[in-house]
C-alpha cells in the first residue's frame, strides 16, 4: 500500500514495523462541545485507512483518544457550573452517536487524558530528570532547545510562526509550551498539584497502549492538517527526548474543511457541526459526501452540494432494490483487485467510486436483459457487501433508505393507507385499491408489492 508521509511530503510504501500488522493513533476531539465537520473528515478519512489495511489483510490496532482536561472545557465548567465528568460523558456520547451515524468503526481504545494521568505524569517525569524540561511559577515546560530536530515534522524555518504555541514572559524560548499546569483544584503529581498539557497527552497514551521497537514506537500517527504544527510537532519532539526514538514512522494529515469557501472557524461562525448536516441526509449519505474527495485535499462543503451527493449514493440502494433478499455468493475477483488497487494507492476514492459506478451500470443493464439470473445477483450482493466492508457505505435497509425525513405523523398516515389498501385487495374492491394507490402518490409515495409485504418510499 502507497501512502502520502506528511513529513517527507511524497508517497511511500507501507511497511509496517511488525509484518502483517498496522498500528495506527488518530488523535482525537476535545469534549467540550458537539463535534463539527472537520472532526467528521478526519474520522472518516482515517476510517478509511484503516478498511482498506484489513482489506488487504493487515491486523490493525486503532486508538483514538479524548481530550477530556483542557482550558476550553474549564470554561465550560464556568459558564454552565456543571462539573467536568457531565460535560465530558456528555459530548463523549455525543460524538459517539456522530460516529455511528457516519459508519466509523469503534477505535480498538479510546483513551482519555484523566484516566492516562499516571503515564502523563510518568513521561513528564523522564523529561524533567533528564533535563528536557524545566520548571515556571505557573508549571513544567519542555525545552525546545534539547531537540535538536525540533521543527523537522512540519518542515518549519522561520520562528515568527510558532505563535501558537503557549505563551510566556518566563520561558526560555518562545517555542517552549507547557507540558504540566499548576492548579490546586486538580491532579497531585509529584511537581506539584495541576493538569496535563495538551501536548504532553498523545505522546503518554501512545507509549501505554502501543508496544514500540528500538526506533519506532507506531506505524502510522494521523490527525487533521491544523494539528502538524504545533501538536504533533510538540509529541514528536518529547518522544525524542525521552525515549530516543521517533514517536511515528509514518505521519498522515487530512486537509481543511471550508464552508461556502471559508475556512471553517467558530469565530467566523461557521463551525458546522455534525449534528445540524444530519438534520438534511441521513449520516451515511453525509459520510458519502465528506469521502468523496480526497482525504488530503481542502473540502468546501455546501448544502447543495450534500443534497446533490446523496443521489449517487442512491444508486447503490435502488440497486440493492433490485437485488431483493438473495444471499451472496463470492465478490467478483476484479471488482475487489481493482477497488484494493486504487484504494491502496494512498486511499485514491474518486478512481474507487467510478469503479463502483461502473459495477453499477452494468449490474442494472444486466438485470435489465436477464431479471431472473439468480448467480448474477448472487454476485452482485458479495460486490456491495464487500464495498460496504471497505467503504463503510451501504449499510441501510434499501426500503428504509428512502424513507427518511419522514416525520412520525407522515408514517402513520402512510401506514395507514396502505393497511385500508391490503384490505381493499382482500375485499376484492381493487377499484378503491387503485384510489389508495393513487392517493399515496399524491403524497409523494411509492408502493411495492413485495414477498415480503407492501414496500414504501418517498419519491
Amino acid at each position: 500500500m502507497q501512502i502520502y508521509d506528511s513529513v517527507l511530503k511524497q508517497k511511500v510504501e507501507f511497511k509496517p514495523i511488525r509484518e502483517n500488522e498496522a498500528n495506527i493513533y488518530v488523535c482525537g476531539p476535545t469534549v467540550y462541545d458537539d463535534a463539527h465537520l472537520g472532526h467528521a473528515k478526519s474520522s472518516i478519512s482515517f476510517d478509511l485507512l484503516r478498511r482498506t489495511l484489513k482489506a488487504l489483510g493487515y491486523k490493525v490496532k486503532f486508538v483514538k483518544n479524548f481530550t477530556d482536561i483542557d482550558d476550553k472545557i474549564l470554561k465550560k465548567m464556568s459558564e454552565s457550573g456543571k462539573s467536568l465528568e457531565d460535560i465530558t460523558n456528555h459530548y463523549i456520547n455525543r460524538y459517539k452517536a456522530d460516529m455511528c451515524a457516519l459508519n466509523v468503526l469503534e477505535p480498538s481504545i479510546s483513551p482519555k487524558a484523566t484516566t492516562s494521568l499516571d503515564d502523563i505524569i510518568l513521561y513528564i517525569s523522564e523529561l524533567v530528570k533528564n533535563g528536557s524540561a524545566y520548571r515556571l511559577d505557573d508549571g513544567i515546560y519542555f525545552d525546545t532547545s534539547k531537540d535538536e530536530n525540533y521543527l523537522s515534522l512540519s518542515g518549519r524555518k522561520d520562528e515568527n510562526l510558532v505563535a501558537r504555541v503557549e505563551s510566556s514572559d518566563e520561558k526560555r524560548d518562545p517555542k517552549d509550551f507547557v507540558l504540566w499546569k499548576f492548579d490546586e483544584k486538580w491532579y497531585e503529581s509529584p511537581f506539584g498539584k495541576g493538569r496535563p498539557g495538551w501536548h504532553s497527552e498523545c505522546v503518554a497514551m501512545i507509549q501505554k497502549h502501543f508496544v514500540g521497537n528500538d526506533e519506532f514506537e507506531i506505524d502510522i500517527h494521523a490527525g487533521g492538517a491544523d494539528l502538524l504544527f504545533p501538536h504533533h510537532e510538540n509529541e514528536a519532539a518529547q518522544c525524542r527526548c525521552a525515549k530516543h526514538k521517533n514517536l511515528a514512522k509514518y505521519w498522515m494529515h487530512n486537509g481543511f474543511i471550508q464552508v461556502d469557501n471559508e475556512k471553517m472557524s467558530k469565530s467566523l461562525g461557521n463551525s458546522f457541526f455534525i449534528k445540524d448536516a444530519l438534520k438534511l441526509v441521513p449520516g451515511e449519505a453525509l459520510r458519502f459526501y465528506l469521502m468523496s474527495s480526497h482525504y488530503r485535499a481542502n473540502f468546501n462543503y455546501n448544502i447543495e452540494d450534500l443534497k446533490s451527493s446523496k443521489k449517487r449514493l442512491d444508486k447503490i440502494y435502488r440497486l440493492k432494490k433490485r437485488l431483493g433478499k438473495i444471499p451472496a455468493s463470492n465478490v467478483d475477483d476484479k471488482l475487489k483487485n481493482d477497488l484494493l488497487k486504487f484504494m491502496g494507492d494512498d486511499l485514491n476514492i474518486s478512481a474507487s467510486l467510478g469503479i463502483i459506478d461502473e459495477m453499477i451500470n452494468l449490474a442494472n443493464q444486466t438485470l435489465d436483459n436477464e431479471p431472473k439470473n439468480k448467480a448474477f445477483k448472487a454476485v452482485t450482493v458479495a460486490n456491495l457487501e464487500f464495498i460496504k466492508e471497505l467503504l463503510g457505505i451501504g449499510y441501510a435497509d434499501e426500503f428504509e433508505w428512502f424513507q427518511w425525513g419522514v416525520d412520525g405523523e407522515e408514517k402513520e398516515r402512510i401506514l395507514s393507507l396502505i393497511e385500508q389498501r391490503n384490505k381493499a385487495k382482500k375485499d376484492k374492491n381493487f377499484a378503491l385499491a387503485d384510489m389508495i394507490r393513487a392517493e399515496l402518490a399524491n403524497l409523494n409515495v411509492s408502493i411495492m408489492d413485495t414477498a415480503n409485504g407492501v414496500m414504501w418510499e418517498k419519491i
